[in-house]
This record gives C-alpha cells, structure tokens and sequence, in this order.
C-alpha cells in the first residue's frame, strides 16, 4: 500500500471516516490518486484538501460520503478516485495547464474540472485527460 509522504489521512477523508478508521483511511483512496499527490505537492508547493482537522470548512473534497450534499453515486470521490485540490501558490488554471503540457509527469490523472477555483482531478478509467466544465457542462479531450 503506498503511504504519501505529504499528506495526513485526516487531510483527505470526512471527520466521521477518519475518527473511526484513523490511518487505515488510506486504504479508501486509490494509490494513483495518493502517488499524484505526492507529485503534484512535489511540483507545485504546498496544498490543502481536506482542511477541518485545522477548524477549516473544507471536510468533502476527498473521500465523499453520503451525507454530503455534493454526493454522487457516480461520482469519482465516491470511489476515493478524485480529489479537490486549494494550491497555496498557484492558481487551478495554471495547475491545470502545466499537467496538460508535461503529461508524462501525471500519467494517472484522466479527467479535470475547468472553470473552477479549485484544482479538481481524478483517476477514472480513460486513455486521455478529460477537461470538463461544470459551468458550460462541455468537455473536450486534451
């Protein structure tokens, strides 16, 4: 099981998962969504998911659960496939622009959110990045 060297488990799962299940919380988050952490912290600096272990309001944008009122079943944080990353010194849009230009370095990542203030990524199955809007509900193959 890969541990990530920057990130805490109580940083990517609701209070109520980690209080019950502490460091095997990892064991809920895909390994390629843990190993591009890792590299994305490696490359772009400091960044927050969950931050509601330091009294923030972030607790969803990791691991989803049900009680949630951004929950899908579909969705890809459902599966701990997908993480909302807050990068301290980089804007979404230019997180997502470097990932499209040196692709090799992210191979796992196959989908972004674009047109949000938050760097959205996940792992679903696909050959490609996916950069999806939720505000035009467009997608297109980058």
């Amino acid at each position: 099981m890969y541990l990530p060297r920057h990130f805490q488990a109580y940083e990517l799962v609701p209070p109520e998962i980690f209080a019950s299940r502490k460091d095997k919380s990892f064991e809920l988050i895909d390994e390629r969504v843990l190993i591009t952490l890792d590299t994305l912290r490696d490359t772009f600096g400091p960044c927050t998911v969950n931050d509601w272990h330091w009294d923030g309001r972030f607790e969803q944008s990791g691991l989803r659960t049900a009680d949630a009122p951004e929950f899908s079943p579909t969705s890809q944080h459902t599966f701990g496939r997908a993480m909302d990353c807050k990068f301290k010194e980089h804007p979404a849009a230019d997180i997502r622009d470097q990932v499209i230009r040196n692709r090799l370095l992210f191979p796992y990542i196959t989908f972004m959110e674009d047109d949000v203030d938050w760097f959205h990524f996940d792992v679903r199955n696909g050959q490609r990045i996916v950069l999806w809007s939720p505000v035009t509900q467009q997608s297109q193959l980058v």
